[in-house]
């Protein structure tokens, strides 16, 4: 049996895709239910197309100046945690544009997979996830931020992505709903990047469905079930140490979110994972014709809108501050603020809008870690995925299959495989 710590998203898709394939699979959760953490409210958006690291030399130039700024979108919150600075220095080592070219490879090939191996799960029964093929606008408030999402934009043509520089007019044609806000502040925006093949979809309620379908396959799940701890041998680990007992298993799949960390630790091995705190209002949109269609991110305020159903999902910030979720009102202030002045007639910016927070399981260069553990034969890896958890998950699910398999065929090889062996 295959045991799935965590059952965020990119957990409940591991367990899903693993059961599909006909593993014996439990799906474990400290949480009462699955998707109750980083997966609960997130900023909504399968950016298949919108992946570049969050490390990079632009961030690293605007550094002074967001560490200074008291609102900053982009927040380092100094704690006692050694593991913290050791994050925050290879953050610094990864801002150079040849790992930020490396990266944004590696993620658009993982992103890629991640939108054909959903698009085959869900032609598998119903999946009431809020799901929508609607593209997305990236609107930029100065002509030199438009300039670097143009070059952007052509370094990722070459491998593979459709996109489009348009005119704010051009903008407006994709995106009605932004009419209102640029008559009343003509020069809020010089542009947009277009990206006709990114989605939305709500990830809690991916999180819900996909449990139900691999229920269905015959996988099992524990929830309010805390692993504590681990059972090994020569041969790797053979039991989880739970709060509800020991649970036997053949191999260990740790997607445990921010957690991971600490479980791989106490398995000998560093996972250079960090909380990247981030906010959320889920806001009812006003019944009028221009109520806001498509995905919408603003590089000015770092903010996010995503359309979901009759309400508009706005998440906002990334704050490096330790491991705490409290809600800051100040936050919500911003998030409220940018609502008013980018939909000041279509959503209804004073409403309790459910707040939350969340903390994204982030790496320095932003590609997730989806590996066999260095360290143990029958422990495997898929964490880090930081703000892409959604548009990341079903790929990441893929190729974590595909480790296993490639990592069990050589623990334990076929006959036919060693007299091919020998005979090589």
């Amino acid at each position: 049996m295959i045991c799935i710590i965590g059952a965020g998203i990119v957990g409940c898709a591991s367990a899903y895709q693993l059961a599909r394939e006909g593993h014996q699979v439990m799906l474990l959760d400290a949480a009462a239910g699955p998707g109750e953490g980083c997966s609960f409210a997130n900023g909504a958006q399968l950016s298949y197309s919108y992946v570049e690291p969050m490390a990079s030399p632009a961030t690293l130039r605007a550094l002074p100046k967001l560490l200074l700024q008291f609102d900053a979108p982009i927040k380092f919150r100094p704690t006692l945690d050694w593991r913290q600075y050791a994050w925050g220095m290879q953050f610094l080592m990864a801002c150079r544009e040849a790992q930020v070219n490396q990266g944004t490879r590696q993620l658009l090939e993982l992103s890629f997979l991640s939108r054909d191996t959903l698009d085959d799960w869900m032609r598998d029964g119903e999946w009431p996830i809020g799901f929508q093929r609607n593209g997305k606008l990236v609107m930029c408030h100065d002509e030199i931020t438009m300039e670097g999402q143009r070059h952007q934009m052509h370094f990722q043509a070459a491998l593979g992505c459709e996109q489009t520089a348009l005119s704010v007019d051009q903008c407006i044609e994709k995106e009605p709903a932004l009419l209102p806000a640029l008559k009343r502040f003509p020069r809020a925006y010089v542009g947009g990047i277009w990206t006709p093949g990114d989605c939305v979809a709500d990830a809690r309620l991916m999180c819900l469905t996909l449990v139900e379908h691999l229920k269905a396959k015959g996988a099992s799940t524990r929830f309010g079930t805390k692993v504590t701890g681990f059972v090994t041998d020569r041969s790797g680990v053979t039991a989880l140490k739970t709060s509800q007992g020991e649970i036997a298993c053949d191999a260990v799949v740790l997607a445990a979110g921010t957690a991971s960390a600490h479980l791989a630790q106490l398995l000998g091995e560093y996972l250079p994972v960090y909380p990247v705190k981030g906010y959320s209002l889920t806001l009812p949109m006003v019944a009028t014709a221009q109520t806001p269609k498509v995905s919408v991110t603003d590089l000015g305020r770092k903010t996010v809108f995503a359309p979901l159903g009759t309400a508009l999902r706005v998440a906002a910030m990334a704050e490096v501050a330790g491991h705490g979720v409290q809600l800051a009102p100040r936050r919500f202030a911003q998030i409220r603020s940018a609502v008013s002045a980018v939909y000041p007639d279509a959503v209804d910016a004073q409403a309790d809008g459910q707040p939350w927070a969340g903390l994204r399981p982030a790496t320095p260069t932003s590609v997730p870690v989806i590996r066999r553990m260095n360290s143990r034969s029958n422990v495997y890896l898929n964490v880090g995925h930081g703000a892409l958890g959604m548009t990341l998950a079903a790929g990441s699910a893929a190729l974590l299959s595909r480790c296993i398999q490639e990592s069990r065929a050589l623990l334990h090889p076929t006959r036919r495989d060693q007299r091919l062996k020998m005979e090589g």
